[in-house]
């Protein structure tokens, strides 16, 4: 059975897949960082806010690796 698993993850299919999504993930990990750097941390439109908000999902900016308003505390 661990044969079959070792096998199969180390197919060249299988790798390729890995590889791309990989770097599809990345990727996109990448853009949000760099989007949310770029945008506006206070903002009054709510789609705009819900934008940010996932952004920062996407970006990994969660809890205090999130940009703090500057009326925060």
């Amino acid at each position: 059975m661990f044969e079959q698993i070792i096998n199969f993850i180390t197919t060249p299919s299988f790798l390729e897949t890995a590889q791309q999504f990989l770097l599809a993930v990345t990727s996109i990990v990448t853009a949000a960082s760099a989007l949310t750097a770029l945008t506006p941390t206070k903002n009054d439109d709510k789609i705009r806010d819900y934008l940010l908000a996932v952004l920062n999902f996407l970006a990994l900016n969660i809890g205090n690796a999130c940009k703090k308003d500057k009326g925060d505390v």
